[in-house]
């Protein structure tokens, strides 16, 4: 044996040397699967509704979409979504938004959101973002991140239609149309 060599663990040697034996280790079983899954905590819902249709003449592998109230269509993609649109009729009322994906030739999965659309009209601010906060009293406004200065009634009025104390989201749709949410506080 070299003079800073050892045959055995330090621990296995004091251990042995003061007299005692190392139990083996007791086996662990794996992580038993619960009802929720292993962390026991669901994913957050993303669709309302997913649905498979049959579909012919769209273009490309995804297309996402708004259908508004008036059955207006504000696709993302320079494609027709119309036929996808058409067959998530008596499925889906508008407004709504959805990611349409294909998995074969004429077959698409489409994934459904229900929206809440507002009209802001001339109280629309500049901007694509919106964050209205109202707690205490106290009311901030946010577009597209900074501190803007005056209010949009018809989001307080939203918004305290629903709590005293809440955050109304927004993004811009299309010219004075915004799809909000209130999160109460």
């Amino acid at each position: 044996m070299g003079l800073f060599r050892r045959n055995e663990p330090l621990h296995e040697r004091l251990a042995r040397e003061g007299g005692m034996r190392p139990d083996p280790l007791p086996e662990v079983a794996p992580p038993g699967w619960m009802e929720t899954g292993i962390h026991g905590v669901h994913r957050p819902r993303e669709w309302d509704a997913v649905v498979t249709v049959e579909v012919e003449g769209v273009e490309g592998d995804a297309v996402h979409f708004v259908a508004l109230p008036d059955d207006t269509l504000l696709v993302d993609e320079d494609v027709d979504a119309d036929p996808l649109a058409a067959a998530l009729d008596g499925i889906a009322d508008p407004p709504y938004r959805a990611e349409a994906v294909r998995r074969s030739e004429t077959q698409w999965a489409v994934g459904i959101r229900r929206i809440e659309v507002v009209d802001l009209g001339d109280g629309s601010p500049d901007g694509e973002e919106l964050t209205l906060t109202a707690r205490d009293g106290e009311r901030e406004l946010l577009v597209d991140g900074g501190a803007t200065f005056g209010s949009i009634p018809a989001l307080e009025q939203l918004g305290a239609s629903r709590a005293t104390s809440y955050v109304v989201q927004g993004r811009r749709l299309v010219d004075t149309l915004w799809e909000v949410r209130v999160v109460p506080l």
